[in-house]
This record gives C-alpha cells, sequence and structure tokens, in this order.
C-alpha cells in the first residue's frame, strides 16, 4: 500500500494482514509515516516507538509465514492516550509534573492487545491529567480537530479521537471519566465507547478518579470498537472492580436487525439543550433505526442538577487526593484550568464524598427506571451544541469559558456517575459544518446491546467513513 494512503479501520485492517493483502510491516510503516506527517498538524502525537511497533508487525509477518494461528488484531496498528503505562516506556500523562515518569508495569489493556497480535506505533496528545473536555493542554498547546483546526478536537483523549478521524491509525484506546472518549469521538466524527465502569481493567493506566474512569476504544466503525473490546474486556486479578465483569464476543450480536429493541429518548435535560440543528440530526438518526426495526417511546429524566453534583463531587474529592502532594510541593507546574478543576475537591467535607457513594446505586436505579424504563437503551445527544472553536473554550471572560465547556459535557458526564456504558456513534454534520453524535446509554454489561444498535445505524449510513478534509493523502 502508499506509504502516505489513509489507514484502514480496525476489523479491514486485520482481514488485510490474514489475507496477506499487505505485510503487517508495510502497515506499520504506513502508519507511521502517516503519524510523523500528518501527527503535527493535529497535534496528535506524543512519542512514536517505531523500533518496537515494527518488531511486533515483523512478528505477526514471521507467525503467518508459519501457518501459526493469528489473533483477532494481528497486525493492526494502534496507538494510544498517553495515560497508559508500558514497563520502560514514559508516560506524561499531558503532563509537566510527569514528563519523566517511567513505569516499570504495563496496562492490562495493552497486554491484551499484544496478546491479539496488534501493533502498539506510541503516544498520543491528552488534556494535562485527562482534566479536560475539549483537549487543552497548557504545556503541550490544544488538540485540533482534523475537519478545521481551529475548533475542538475534544478531551481529554484528543490525539486518539484526531488520530483515528485522519486515519493516522487503525483505532485507539482513551479514557473516559466525564466524556472523555465519547467527546473526541463526537468532535471528531468517529465512533467511540465508555464501557460499564469494571468491565475493562484499570490496572497500568493513569488514575484521574477511579470510582468514574473506564477505558474504552475509539474506532472508525462499531464493528471496531466490539473487536477492541472483545479484547480488552474481561476480568483481571489486578483489578478487584473487574472480577464479576463477562468476558464475550462482542461482534456476534451485530446482526443489523433491529426488530425487537425499543430505544426510550427522554425530552427534556437532553433534547431542550440542543441547538435546532443538532435536533435534525437526531431525529434523522432516530428514523433510521426505527427503518432497521426498532421501537421509539419517548420518557423523561429524574433531577438531573443532583446527579451532575454528585459526579462532580466524586470526580473533585478523587482527583484531589491523587494530586495532593503535587499540589501541595509543586502547584506552579499546573496549567491554570487544571489546578482551578482540583481545588474545590479539597473543599468537600467527607461525609458528602460518602453520600454521593452510598446514593450511587439508588440514583442509578433511578434514571433507568425513569429515562429507560422497559425499554433496551436510551438515545441521547453525545454533544447538545455543534463543536466549539478553541477560541470559544479558552479566550475572554470566565464565566463565558465556564459555561461554553459546560456545554460540551451536559450530555455525559452524569453518565460515568451512574457507572453505565455508552456508545458515541456521528450522526451527520452541524449548522457549523463540524461532526456531530448520538450516543445510546445502556444498563450495566449491556454493551452487546447497544453495538448491535449502533451498528445497524452505520448499516444505513456512511457519517462514520467520511474523510476530514487534506487526509485523503499525506
Amino acid at each position: 500500500m502508499s506509504p502516505f494512503a489513509p489507514i484502514p479501520g480496525v476489523v479491514a485492517a486485520a482481514e488485510m494482514v490474514a489475507s496477506g493483502a499487505v505485510s503487517a510491516e508495510a502497515l506499520a510503516s504506513a502508519a507511521l509515516a502517516r503519524l510523523s506527517d500528518l501527527g503535527p498538524r493535529y497535534n496528535a502525537v506524543v512519542a512514536l516507538d517505531a523500533a518496537h511497533a515494527l518488531e511486533q508487525a515483523r512478528a505477526v509477518d514471521l507467525a503467518r509465514a508459519r501457518g501459526a494461528p493469528l489473533g483477532p488484531l494481528a497486525g493492526v496498528p494502534l496507538a494510544h492516550k498517553d495515560l497508559f503505562y508500558r514497563a520502560g516506556r514514559p508516560c506524561a500523562g499531558g503532563s509537566k509534573i510527569r514528563k519523566d515518569f517511567v513505569p516499570d508495569i504495563t496496562a492490562t489493556a495493552l497486554e491484551r492487545l499484544d496478546e491479539a497480535g496488534a501493533v502498539d506505533l506510541g503516544r498520543l496528545h491528552l488534556a494535562e491529567f485527562a482534566l479536560s473536555p475539549t483537549g487543552f493542554n497548557a504545556h503541550d498547546g490544544h488538540g485540533r480537530n482534523p475537519w478545521r483546526l481551529d475548533h475542538c478536537s475534544g478531551g481529554s483523549s484528543s490525539g486518539s479521537g484526531a488520530a483515528v478521524a485522519a486515519r493516522l491509525v487503525s483505532g485507539a484506546l482513551g479514557s473516559d471519566t466525564g466524556g472523555s472518549i465519547r467527546h473526541p469521538a463526537a468532535m471528531c466524527g468517529i465512533t467511540g465507547l465508555k464501557p460499564t465502569h469494571g468491565l475493562v481493567p484499570l490496572f497500568g493506566a493513569m488514575p484521574l478518579s477511579p470510582s468514574l474512569d473506564t477505558l474504552g476504544p475509539l474506532a472508525v466503525s462499531v464493528r471496531d470498537c466490539a473487536r477492541l473490546l472483545g479484547v480488552i474486556a474481561g476480568p483481571d486479578p489486578r483489578d478487584a472492580s473487574t472480577l464479576a465483569a463477562p468476558r464475550r464476543s462482542y461482534e456476534a450480536a451485530l446482526g443489523g436487525d433491529l426488530r425487537g429493541v425499543t430505544i426510550a429518548v427522554p425530552q427534556d435535560y437532553y433534547r431542550t439543550a440542543a441547538t435546532p440543528d443538532i435536533l435534525v440530526l437526531l431525529d434523522a438518526s432516530l428514523a433510521a433505526l426505527r427503518a432497521a426495526g426498532a421501537r421509539i417511546v419517548e420518557t423523561c429524566v429524574p433531577d438531573m442538577a443532583l446527579l451532575n453534583a454528585m459526579m462532580q463531587l466524586v470526580m473533585g474529592v478523587e482527583a484531589a487526593a491523587l494530586h495532593r502532594g503535587w499540589m501541595e510541593e509543586r502547584p506552579q507546574d499546573y496549567g491554570a484550568q487544571v489546578r482551578a478543576r482540583i481545588l474545590p475537591g479539597f473543599a468537600y467535607p467527607a461525609v458528602r464524598y460518602a453520600e454521593a457513594l452510598m446514593l450511587r446505586a439508588k440514583l442509578a436505579q433511578d434514571w433507568l427506571a425513569t429515562a429507560m424504563g422497559d425499554a433496551d437503551m436510551v438515545h441521547l445527544p453525545t454533544l447538545a451544541v455543534p463543536v466549539p472553536s478553541i477560541a470559544e473554550t479558552t479566550e475572554g471572560d470566565a464565566s463565558d469559558i465556564a459555561a461554553a465547556i459546560g456545554r460540551v459535557t451536559h450530555c455525559t458526564r452524569a453518565i460515568n456517575y451512574l457507572g453505565l456504558p455508552s456508545l458515541s456513534v456521528p450522526c451527520g454534520f452541524a449548522g457549523n459544518g463540524l461532526p456531530a453524535a448520538f450516543q445510546l446509554v445502556g444498563r450495566p454489561f449491556a454493551e452487546a446491546m447497544l453495538l448491535k444498535a449502533g451498528d445497524a445505524y452505520q448499516r444505513e449510513t456512511d457519517f462514520h467513513l467520511r474523510l476530514p478534509p487534506d487526509c485523503a493523502e499525506a
């Protein structure tokens, strides 16, 4: 293949390598070339590890030549948000404080990708300590949207979203504490899955708020996400939160037929926040899901102000606890926006934090009963407004910046407190010409159902296949 052609998606890349249409080494070399050439344009890349990647790729090619069985991701070129630890490789987490940190462990998720034959090309940009929904980083610069460079790429998994959207890699892992997989997926026009809390092991990934953190894939299609999730999900004895989580194949559920599936659409809070152009796209996506056989019902939501307050309290306290030492010793080494988000966590009483944790299961039941009812999933906007510009979220009055950032997280942050899975699916382009998306939210461990619905939608649409301008050839 041309060294500068767009990199195929996860499933397509695996099939090309398995069939011999392209060698894993050639595919890795092409991806490295695109990352080197286009990566700086979007500020998507922290560092590449070409030697390690080519070694992995050659091992796949040797295995295929010997007729050995290949893993489900054999030869697939991936790169990941720079908070996944790999022993002996730096991992800065988007920060100045950890720029020299070198872990001595490897994240479970990366180990599982290695076992499946994936090729790890290197580390991708993220917001400082994963604490920005837009991709802002005071030290490393803002993530850039491949569709329009002066607009947000979404955060905190900004490099993952941009690299997949620009087809620099087949897929990437990100983390999601309040929307950090779904924001970049929505803003960059790709597919992103936030799994149920506890489905994917957190071991070896830099934490932000362990009660809310989730790890998951960003990829071109729902099928690509299903392939990746099937590899990284499941119990890990090093992470007790995953002990009860099932491990399964998720691609088997992708049949395209949604007859018998009911999708709930809450009318308040989520849709009332959506702009007219976003509402048009949401309604069109519902029509496509209905055409695939789904039944659509209207519902409402419980007290969302309470849920958002509980989420903010839990994240604030846990982030403050993790950062207490550095905040005391090196406060000047934080970006002002990130420092301002961590500081309130020190002021919450312990009783309030304990209450937030104890209320969590009850509030999750209430949300499911009200927003979902007897349906199989809930349909919401991922982003209720068009993708904002970088200037809108970084310049001017502090209250205006806070309001712009609040609009970004309006539809996503409570889902993390509830611990529920959510799939973000591109559904067209807003009035400003940038991507828009809906999210499907399910009951705990209902990823297969969400993937089934998202795949059925993508069988009838091609928004996830659209390439940003100037991305056809590097």
